[in-house]
């Protein structure tokens, strides 16, 4: 969104043609998507925990160190990554490449 918002823009601004390289919009999205997890994070393992009440269930017949360190653990942490990667994806990404949304459909349909 930012590289077709932005990258039109450096005939005028010459600030804005750094939107026009990969490696400053990687940049970007790294450090978006590392704000996304840290803020977010908390609050939705927090959201969590009160949705699943027991957290991820352990078997019996597992180590014995599972029944001690993984209860309480709440499931579907990798939302959280999937959250922030679709985000900052949306965000840096050349939303004008079919590439773009076919990664990014695959990616969240794994997910």
């Amino acid at each position: 969104m930012l590289f077709n918002l932005l990258a039109p823009l450096s005939d005028e601004f010459a600030l804005f043609n750094l939107f026009r390289y990969l490696t400053f919009r990687t940049g970007g999205a790294i450090i978006t998507a590392l704000f996304i997890a840290l803020f977010v994070g908390p609050k939705l393992i927090l959201w969590l925990r009160m949705k699943q009440g027991q957290g991820q269930p352990i078997r019996t017949d597992g180590p014995e160190g599972h029944l001690l360190t993984k209860k309480g653990t709440p499931t579907m942490g990798g939302f959280l990554i999937m959250l922030a990667l679709s985000i900052s994806t949306l965000l840096w990404g050349d939303l004008s490449s079919g590439y773009v949304w076919a990664v990014l459909m695959v990616t969240i349909g794994y997910g």
